[in-house]
């Protein structure tokens, strides 16, 4: 039986099981992971994030070998490009475990592309999320979506943040709210390796400390994962998408609700900063069967 170290952390309640392993001496394995995010087996989490150097994975040979890289799996032990939730809290786990100061930025790997991230005031972080790209934009959609709750399938914009989302534009919380998301959206078209599905309502425009920002509220059905309390790179998405279909006097900073918590949205031309909190709350063992 192997025994692990590992450490229990969130970023607006998308919480993952993180394991500090520089060296890349963890066997991490699909049916590893699944049961380290087994809610009732194992420790729970809508993910694994390894912290390791980009030097010991195959992940990482772009990247000079002493780069952290941040080896993220959904809790049915598939990888994915990028979390930007869980970068947060990576980056917190190299602050507490590798002695990181990470208030000018620090740069690291993941699938889906190298991210800076740095420590801002009151425990909260911002994460650059790298470049993104809109779907049809002429149409304003480029799919349709079905999901439990919608009486009719809706039209949904495609949204690349490194991986693939698709935002349905709702018109109230009563229908959010009604949504079923126990099971996986049908997505039409679907991408090859499936997508991230986010529902929102627009909440309308604020001026927050002379900076005008919209508001909007979303759920989000994750890839691999299900429903999640949160979901950084889905945020984004949905901001983005909130701001296209607003026009051309829209803010370009959004604040976005979701069932964990508030992130916040930073667009700046074809990148955005995504910022919130990330907590470590439990530090332990834990034993591997087989």
């Amino acid at each position: 039986m192997t025994t692990l170290p590992f450490t229990k952390g969130h970023g607006t309640e998308n919480d993952f099981v993180l394991l500090y392993d520089p060296a890349g001496e963890i066997d991490l394995t699909p049916d590893r992971v699944a049961y380290l995010c087994d809610r009732r087996a194992g420790i729970g989490g809508d993910g694994v994030i390894r912290a390791v150097r980009a030097g010991v994975l195959e992940a990482g040979a772009d990247l000079a070998p002493d780069t952290w890289f941040m080896d993220y799996w959904n809790s049915d032990g598939t990888t994915s490009e990028m979390c930007g939730n869980g970068a947060r809290v990576f980056g917190a786990l190299l602050e507490r475990h590798a002695g990181e100061d990470l208030t000018g930025g620090l740069t690291f790997g993941t699938r889906g592309g190298p991210r800076t991230i740095t420590r801002l005031d009151d425990g909260r972080y911002a994460i650059g999320m790298g470049v993104h790209r809109l779907g049809d934009t002429a149409a304003g959609f480029d799919a349709e979506v079905e999901a439990r709750g919608l009486d009719l399938a809706r039209p949904a914009l495609s949204v690349d943040m490194g991986n693939p989302h698709h935002v349905v534009a709702l018109a109230h919380t009563g229908e959010l709210d009604a949504l079923d998301l126990t099971a996986a959206p049908a997505v039409s078209p679907m991408p090859p390796h499936g997508s991230n599905v986010e529902f929102a309502v627009a909440l309308g425009f604020e001026d927050v400390a002379g900076e005008h920002r919209g508001r909007v509220r979303m759920r989000v059905h994750e890839r691999g994962s299900g429903e999640t309390r949160s979901c950084g790179t889905g945020a984004c998405a949905v901001a983005l998408a909130m701001r296209f279909w607003a026009g051309l006097d829209a803010p370009d900073v959004w604040d976005v609700e979701v069932p964990g918590g508030v992130v916040t949205v930073r667009v700046s031309r074809d990148s955005t900063v995504l910022e919130g909190p990330a907590v470590l709350v439990a530090e332990g063992m834990v034993d591997l069967p087989g």
